[in-house]
């Protein structure tokens, strides 16, 4: 589980196939990395499988590759990284599980002034359903607060700091970008489609079979 607070942004330094597969370097500054923890790369939750003097190095199914930005992003590019959140650790953003759902492009960038920027996403239309006003989002792997939310997409505001720590300064209008909705909103629809199904289930047992009571 991750919060989508990001550590550092490292770089894809390589993309090795394996089938059809991948292994992924990843160059970096993370201090004591260990074997088998699990890392969110651009919101994409990877296991360390190999540790290297400048990094890691993970494996990437195909399944990953096609669902995500990891098999398209250009050598070089920088990525966001997190580590699993410890027991005990302040949950400054909300809960990630770096399952991404779907790939969405940056539509409009704007910029508001005292180095803050105004981003605009097209999201999928599957998803657009779990975006709420004041809501949080994952984009690439960074927590986010939905600002408004249009017909077809929805917007964030990112401030100087989430722009200096992140690699979402680099982004350009039509960029692709990971997309995780909030894991409660998923929950909330499934509910409300079981109910429709089953008008007379109870509320609580429902809620206690998704683990939020």
């Amino acid at each position: 589980m991750f919060t989508g607070l990001v550590e550092e942004a490292g770089l894809l330094a390589a993309r090795t196939p394996r089938g059809t597969s991948a292994r992924l370097a990843i160059r970096c500054g993370l201090a004591a990395l260990e074997l088998g923890e699990s890392v969110s790369v651009d919101g994409v939750c990877l296991t360390v499988d190999t540790i290297t003097k400048d990094g890691f190095e993970a494996d990437a199914s195909s399944e990953t590759l096609a669902r995500t930005t990891l098999g398209a992003l250009p050598l070089g590019a920088h990525v966001n990284l997190e580590r699993a959140v410890a027991v005990g650790q302040r949950l400054g953003g909300h809960i990630v599980s770096g399952h991404v759902d779907g790939t969405g492009k940056l539509a409009e960038r704007v910029d508001m002034g005292a180095g803050a920027v105004k981003m605009t996403f097209a999201p999928p239309g599957e998803l657009r359903r779990y975006i709420a006003e004041k809501g949080s989002i994952t984009v690439n792997g960074v927590s986010l607060t939905v600002n408004d939310v249009m017909k077809d997409g929805f917007s964030v505001m990112l401030i100087p700091h989430t722009l200096k720590k992140t690699s979402l300064d680099a982004l350009r209008a039509g960029g692709a970008v990971n997309l995780e909705v909030d894991v409660l909103a998923r929950y909330v629809a499934r509910l409300i489609e079981v109910d429709k199904e089953d008008p007379n289930a109870e509320w609580m047992a429902r809620l206690a079979r998704a683990g939020l009571v």
